[in-house]
């Protein structure tokens, strides 16, 4: 049994001292990346490279990502923990695992840096970079089938919108 399967966040640890053992145990991570050289998800780089826009947002005091620049898929260099490559200097990027290089040569990247912490975005944050994005064309609200979390966010993101 691993710990990975009980405990979610064990899933996304990544140590760059030691990729090989990361991509052998890691069980979510590698895959999510498209990481896994022979084992690489074309269908999951084509649906992720489809995307009509792609919002990335860096918290400037995230305590809870390391480092931060993860939000943007920037880290540390392989085999060291030294200064950290920005994203366009990833293997991820460069080799386009999973599409990102695709979208933000396309022009469809947004790199949105807000001063809070980890998912402390602020009300004019909010508006200022995500509201816009949750209209369609007619400027009428976002649905989601079935009653589901995540269609209450958006819902009370498009009144929050309106006012």
């Amino acid at each position: 049994m691993k710990l990975q399967e009980h405990l979610a966040p064990s899933g996304y640890l990544k140590i760059p001292t030691d990729i090989p053992a990361y991509l052998k145990g890691c069980t979510f991570l590698p895959q999510l990346n498209n990481e896994l050289a022979g084992k690489r998800n074309s269908t999951y780089k084509e649906r992720f490279s489809s995307l009509e826009n792609l919002m990335l947002i860096m918290f400037e005091h995230d305590t809870v990502l390391m480092p931060k620049e993860t939000s943007f898929f920037g880290y540390y260099p392989y085999g060291s923990f030294n200064a950290v490559l920005p994203t366009q200097q990833t293997q991820l990027y460069t080799e386009d695992w999973i599409g990102l290089k695709t979208l933000d040569e396309a022009g469809k990247v947004k790199f949105i840096n807000v001063s809070e912490g980890h998912l402390d975005i602020s009300h004019s944050d909010m508006k200022t970079y995500v509201v816009s994005y949750l209209k369609d064309e007619a400027s009428t609200p976002l649905t989601t089938a079935g009653s589901s979390s995540s269609h209450t966010w958006l819902s009370s993101m498009w009144n929050f919108s309106r006012s």
